[in-house]
């Protein structure tokens, strides 16, 4: 890299670096058989409120996979949650149950605002474990307010959001936001403080909502949270191609974009002024080597040389992903760009 400043951070200021920066939500995870054998002894929650089992997740794929260009801390979306009041459980073949759903105006005033140091600790701890061995840099993150209130109010996992949609336009809606979004902000903070040299929201539903409902019920809790943030910030959504210009306006250094939508009609829809972080598909890493190899070249060719380019997929690695296909990935994106 140019020295003085990683690929990631140059990337993150649109600033040119030698070759393109490369990591992948989710690496670390169920793809590595190191982190199969950790969930053999012990549960993801187990995992995230223990700091040494979080940290050593966390480090995993950068041992495998030296040349990528950051590491990601491993945690999970709707930890913030947890000291708030709301109970989960991970349900085997389904993901995240939210055994006590937010139904009312009530249920959101009870939830209470945690501090980070005390009720977050094991996370902030990891990062500090983690920064003593690291070489490059480390994201933090939290699920955005949106996000986690669909969670909150469907109970878990949805493909049209019945619950939400209802609860939205009521009453506890911007109770529930505003707890959500102070929280998710300290969470960051923290993270930030304790020694995350990036972080990322994950609002990964919010493309389910129309432009109208993006700026009414999500977009001022985005904003919220992401001013104001010591260190840079990339803002993540799936499904996001008709409202990419409202997640721009709503903040972060770099906007993520998923795969379906071309990377460069992408860029043209964000303007200047902000990097561009995707957008392979993820599955695409489960096919064939030279298919998956075309596939890369295509999304640099869009990316086009661009300073603010960080390559990543449109979200995260898929858990039958071959661990070899991850390496070639990273050694092709930093041979094709390399400057």
């Amino acid at each position: 890299m140019i020295a003085g400043l990683p690929r990631l951070l140059r990337a993150l200021r649109r600033e040119p670096a030698d070759a393109t920066p490369v990591w992948f939500m989710r690496q670390a995870g169920r793809y590595l058989p190191e982190y199969r054998r950790l969930r053999e002894r012990h549960g993801i929650l187990e995992i995230c409120w223990n700091a040494e089992l979080a940290a050593e997740a966390t480090l995993q794929p950068i041992r495998r996979f030296p040349a990528l260009d950051a590491a990601i801390l491993f945690s999970d979306i709707l930890m913030v949650v947890q000291p708030m009041g709301i109970r989960i459980e991970f349900v085997q073949g389904e993901g995240p149950a939210i055994r006590n759903p937010v139904a009312s105006k009530a249920d959101a005033e009870a939830l209470r605002l945690p501090e980070p140091e005390g009720d977050l600790r094991p996370a902030l701890e990891a990062i500090r474990i983690v920064k003593r061995e690291l070489e490059v840099p480390l994201i933090g993150f939290c699920g955005g307010p949106f996000t986690l209130a669909c969670y909150l109010v469907e109970g878990g996992p949805s493909e049209d959001f019945p619950k939400t949609r209802d609860f939205m336009r009521g009453p506890g809606w911007p109770v529930l936001l505003d707890r959500l979004s102070e929280a998710i902000r300290r969470h960051l903070a923290a993270q930030a403080a304790a020694g995350a040299d990036v972080l990322q929201l994950f609002d990964s539903w919010v493309g389910f909502l129309d432009r109208d409902e993006y700026r009414t019920y999500a977009m001022p809790w985005s904003r919220k949270v992401l001013q104001g943030l010591n260190v840079p910030v990339i803002h993540f959504g799936t499904r996001t191609g008709p409202i990419l210009d409202l997640l721009r306006e709503a903040g972060g250094q770099a906007i993520g974009v998923d795969w379906r939508i071309p990377l460069d009609e992408a860029w043209e829809r964000l303007g200047p002024g902000v990097a561009v972080q995707g957008n392979l598909d993820p599955a695409a890493m489960l096919g064939r080597r030279e298919d998956l190899l075309a596939r890369v070249d295509d999304v640099l060719e869009r990316a086009g040389g661009r300073p603010g380019h960080i390559f990543n997929l449109g979200h995260g690695l898929l858990p039958g992903t071959p661990p070899d296909h991850v390496a070639a990935v990273v050694d092709r994106v930093h041979e094709r760009t390399r400057r």
